[in-house]
């Protein structure tokens, strides 16, 4: 039945979700929100990624591939403040894709989102070892060698994987549990906790950005500002533009902004707790651009001020931002820096491993996932517990045991393809129920969404084949599960059954629709807000 397949999930039925004893808290306004954006987006791609990125493939020019990024972001932020506006659901990108696109396409979306949040908690996870060794290393303490790292490695001047002598990540491994008991106990309590960590972290980026300033050589940028080009794109393994390393990777600015491009995907968390929000249609769209808009700003002046401290390729891969100012002989800027850096890090962790069960939460309401598990809220806490605990187990399992390099890498793709989905689905709405109303519009339709699936598809061939082998063999093991699972116990697709036999079929295959039955989408602003709240409650 190819027209099930791509059967649409009705915005009545969405919204209806956010009533009964299976609804998320609405406790979430738009400082909060805000805060959560920047509490994923601040963290990891300052304190970790702008060293994979300079040292490897762009050196000073790692400023313009923030641009680039952020801009490519500013676009997909757009498309995902409107579905945001319009269906303040849990799930993100999976529930717009259900709306629009249909069903097999909001699979794709959300076995994607795991990949892209579960990989992405693991990098973070990874990156926060580094600088905790880094951190208790000030006074004297070091982790055992064979507890400190994953047991193999990338080596891009080798082009291949070599062994490290070690045997896990302890430190990354403990931190992604104690989280986990965090998430488990509340969404307010994971707030509160990541608020004043943002606080803390902002106070340390800006005293980077001024302190830093101070010991910029201006000839760390000028003397080569772009020694891998200003390119570095390939097509499977082939590259069309600019250099390689010895594996085949595509190196230079446009090659560096897909590797850091993990680092703006804060504001993709803003939307999966939309269900969280007192006032959806208005607080998320808030959230998504201020937290993009001045995360952006802020990556760019410390990369730039990061490269203009110490040339590129001295740059330290693992704790970038406190070595350099090691190297400038600040040592008590060192333990400002590492303990603002693990603070930061640990909010992003925070928030990527909570948005993670919300998109299993979303799947179990479809049925496309065991609901009696990935649908379990807590009695008291209100939490998807059980997929909270899963979600811990694996993030733990691959930041203990997977490379930097190579996690980065691999979460990109899955980030950047889930923003082409949204893009593409703002235009298939726009056409499809033009009427639909939308609290949130985004500016210069078609032109934005057209721009994002351009400029991230652009990405996406700016990483390393690898990356596109192992996407397309997660994309088969999901696409296999929805076959043998999802499609069978689908509650979208039992209702098409019951309608088909109650009401029978259309000559093209597909269910009678009634005439005089209300729209899909209707054209009165929808109510955001949920009975037990119009209650006074």
């Amino acid at each position: 039945m190819p027209n099930q397949l791509f059967s649409k999930k009705p915005l009545d039925v969405l919204l209806g979700e956010l009533k009964g004893e299976h609804r998320l808290r609405r406790i979430l306004g738009p400082v909060q929100l805000t805060s959560l954006g920047v509490g994923a987006i601040i963290g990891t791609g300052i304190f970790v990624l702008t060293g994979v990125a300079a040292h490897d493939k762009t050196g000073p020019a790692l400023m313009l591939s923030f641009v680039v990024a952020g801009i490519a972001c500013i676009f997909a932020a757009l498309c995902y403040a409107e579905f945001a506006a319009m269906v303040p659901v849990a799930g993100s990108a999976y529930t717009y894709a259900y709306a629009t696109l249909g069903e097999l396409f909001a699979w794709i979306i959300g076995w994607d989102l795991v990949l892209e949040y579960a990989v992405g908690s693991a990098t973070v996870a990874n990156g926060w070892s580094h600088y905790f060794q880094d951190f208790i290393g000030l006074f004297g303490f070091k982790i055992p060698e064979v507890l400190a790292n994953a047991p193999f490695d990338y080596d891009p001047k080798l082009g291949h994987l070599v062994a490290t002598d070690t045997f896990m990540n302890l430190p990354a491994l403990v931190i992604t549990f104690v989280l986990t008991v965090v998430l488990v106990k509340g969404i307010q309590e994971s707030a509160s906790i990541n608020a004043a960590m943002v606080i803390v972290k902002l106070a340390v980026v800006f005293f980077v950005i001024i302190v830093g300033a101070f010991y910029i050589d201006p000839a760390n940028w000028t003397r080569d500002f772009a020694p891998y080009g200003y390119t570095g794109l390939s097509f499977f393994g082939h590259s069309i533009a600019g250099m390689t390393d010895a594996g085949g990777a595509p190196l230079g600015m446009m090659a560096g902004a897909a590797t850091i491009f993990f680092a703006y995907i804060g504001f993709d968390s803003v939307s999966t707790h939309s269900e969280e929000a007192r006032n959806p249609q208005r607080d998320v769209p808030i959230g998504i651009i201020v937290s993009l808009i001045v995360c952006t700003l802020l990556y760019i002046l410390v990369s730039a001020v990061l490269t203009g401290m110490v040339p590129y390729n001295q740059i330290d891969i693992n704790a970038p931002v406190s070595k350099a100012f090691e190297a400038k002989g600040l040592p008590w800027a060192q333990f400002v820096i590492s303990l603002g850096a693990l603070t930061g890090i640990t909010s992003v962790l925070l928030v990527m491993m909570l948005s993670q069960p919300r998109v299993m939460l979303a799947m179990a309401r479809d049925g496309l996932v065991p609901q009696s598990f990935f649908g379990a809220i807590h009695d008291k806490f209100r939490t998807p517990w059980k997929s909270t605990i899963l979600t811990g187990c694996a993030v733990g399992i691959m930041s203990a045991f997977l490379p930097l390099r190579i996690l980065a890498e691999l979460v990109n793709i899955g980030t950047l393809l889930a923003f082409v989905i949204v893009c593409a689905a703002v235009l298939v709405m726009r056409k499809t129920h033009p009427d639909a109303h939308r609290p949130f519009r985004v500016p210069l339709s078609p032109f934005v969404p057209i721009a994002g699936i351009a400029i991230c598809m652009l990405l996406m061939f700016s990483l390393p084949v690898e990356n596109w082998y192992r996407l397309i063999i997660w994309l088969a093991v999901g696409i296999a599960i929805y076959f043998f699972y999802g499609k069978k116990h689908s509650h979208l697709r039992g209702q098409l059954a019951h309608e088909i036999q109650s009401h029978g079929v259309s000559p093209a295959g597909s269910p009678t629709i009634d005439p005089m039955a209300p729209p899909m989408f209707p054209e009165e602003p929808v109510d955001g807000r949920l009975d037990d709240e119009k209650d006074g409650h």
